[in-house]
């Protein structure tokens, strides 16, 4: 029990304490929190850097409302996957941990794909089995196994939602620079997702486009992709390239 005479002799010392050591916790929880944005929007990007789940990124990503569909499903199961594989780290041995936690990344695929087929039935229909697929990216079970399972629930929260953001992002772009200079167009079927409402969002960049045939095909999935990966290592190397010059004048003028 607290002595209530020791905390009448120091209470300023009990309040400067409070004050001190709050603000440094939220300061270091708050970097530790963006460290791990940056990590799955870019350092560590599931599609471009890690190159997993290549598999349903390629095959649907023709068109950008395909890609968003897909990369929410992702992004929820991460999500899913990672808070529940978190709560119960300390309660699975580790012989039995990659069955369980394939588990339930199957049980929030299910609860996905069931939902989509419910309320996006016709976007369901074209995404088809790589909805169902999900389970088997390795991105999911990479990131319950190396991060979830190792670190506290609103940590495990923070990495799944900024891992599955960081695989949307890709997706869509992809999807949406296949679908510009394959068909000409952008946002096509965007109703699939958002409804009548959305029937007026497709973007047509000219009547007279006829398209390139290889961007919608698999093929122009890889170019695509690969386009996207020496971007992201061009501007890497340029910002890697400006540190180290303004370091290098620091220490000059030193």
């Amino acid at each position: 029990m607290t002595d209530t005479n020791t905390l009448a002799d120091t209470p300023n010392s009990t309040a400067a304490d409070a004050i001190e050591t709050t603000p440094s916790v939220w300061q270091a929880k708050k970097a530790e929190y963006k460290k791990i944005m940056l990590n799955g929007l870019w350092q560590n990007n599931q599609a471009m850097v890690a190159l997993l789940g290549l598999c349903p990124l390629l095959a649907v990503s023709n068109n950008a409302v395909n890609g968003l569909g897909l990369g929410l499903a992702t992004l929820a199961v991460l999500l899913v996957s990672n808070t529940l594989v978190s709560l119960i780290r300390s309660h699975v041995s580790d012989e039995i941990r990659i069955p369980v936690y394939i588990a339930i990344i199957a049980t929030a695929v299910t609860m996905i794909d069931l939902l989509m087929n419910a309320y996006f039935h016709t976007l369901h229909g074209i995404l088809g089995i790589f909805i169902p697929l999900i389970v088997t990216n390795c991105a999911i079970l990479g990131r319950a196994e190396a991060y979830a399972s190792k670190n506290s629930v609103d940590k495990a929260i923070v990495d799944g939602f900024f891992m599955g953001l960081g695989f949307l992002v890709v997706l869509v772009l992809l999807g949406a620079l296949r679908e510009i200079i394959g068909s000409g167009t952008l946002f096509d079927q965007a109703y699939l997702m958002f409804g009548e409402t959305a029937s007026n969002w497709t973007i047509t960049f000219s009547d007279d486009y006829q398209g390139v045939l290889l961007a919608i095909l698999p093929p122009g999935a890889f170019i695509g992709l690969g386009l996207l990966i020496a971007a992201k290592n061009y501007i890497d190397q340029k910002k890697a390239a400006k540190l180290q010059n303004d370091l290098g004048i620091k220490i000059a003028i030193k």
